[in-house]
């Protein structure tokens, strides 16, 4: 047989590799190959940010409000409803700035630390909001940082804060979810909404029943948000949680406050072995 007429290889058959026959060579290959590239650039952990996609920063949020005052829209139906989502999310761009300055700080405290290791590296679901905020703290910092990218229909595209070396694109949620859990010695939980919302509960609820044996320090951030959208102690008063579950998590409502829970955590919990 002549050598342009051999059969394809399995492994180079992308109809086959596309096909629900090999589901499970995609996903172990959503394992394999982030595992191999965190290997490659002596990833040991990761401080993990959640939060809203649909967040602005200040200044972008600002322009797009005072354009839109500008556009000669006040006759326009709705033009009164456009302009409180505007100013609703001029107000929200708080955390916005606020997950940059956190991240920079973090991540300046994390290079200085005595270790080749890449110990508690910053990093996010790669998309735009809380997540680019994330990955541009740290790299304000002089820092990298990770972006572990989802493929969805809206809403979501790898921010130009990550590097494409740590930068990744994920078909399954699950196994997206994993890389977010596995890798994390903190998780960082701005507001948000549904996605955050279930990246949020999803992770305590393996640590309430113990599947997340590893110590991680959670915090959310802040106090009138998520008292507002969640009525924690009403879950209590039903019954359907214990006051101890409360202790798995903290909730804070200063940058400051959060970077010193965090760091004081580290250096109790995982730096002082190693000194």
């Amino acid at each position: 047989m002549e050598k342009n007429n051999l059969p394809e290889k399995a492994y180079r058959n992308i109809d086959f590799l596309t096909s629900k026959d090999a589901r499970i060579i995609r996903i172990l290959s959503e394992f394999l190959e982030p595992q191999s590239r965190f290997k490659h650039y002596n990833i040991i952990d990761t401080i993990v940010f959640f939060g809203s996609a649909r967040l602005r920063s200040k200044a972008e949020a600002t322009k797009e409000l005072r354009n839109y005052k500008k556009s000669n829209n006040q006759n326009k139906r709705g033009y009164d409803k456009e302009i409180k989502r505007l100013e609703t999310l001029v107000k929200m761009s708080k955390y916005y700035e606020d997950a940059v300055e956190l991240s920079e700080k973090l991540t300046k405290w994390s290079m200085q630390l005595p270790t080749n290791q890449k110990r508690f590296i910053v990093c996010s679901g790669g998309g735009p909001g809380i997540m680019e905020a994330a990955n541009k703290g740290a790299k304000k910092a002089g820092g990298y940082s990770i972006g572990l990218n989802i493929s969805i229909p809206y809403e979501q595209f790898v921010n130009k804060y990550v590097k494409k070396e740590l930068a990744f694109e994920f078909h399954y949620f699950f196994m997206r979810k994993f890389w977010f859990a596995y890798l994390a010695k903190a998780l960082v939980v701005f507001p948000g909404g549904f996605g955050t919302f279930d990246e949020l509960m999803e992770i305590l609820t393996l640590m309430q029943t113990g599947k997340i044996k590893k110590d991680m320090k959670v915090i959310v951030y802040d106090f009138d948000y998520w008292n507002k959208v969640i009525n924690f102690e009403s879950l209590i008063e039903y019954g359907l949680i214990d006051k101890d579950d409360l202790k798995l998590f903290d909730i804070c409502s200063t940058v400051d406050e959060m970077f010193d829970k965090i760091v004081n955590y580290f250096e109790e919990h995982y730096l002082k072995k190693n000194m």
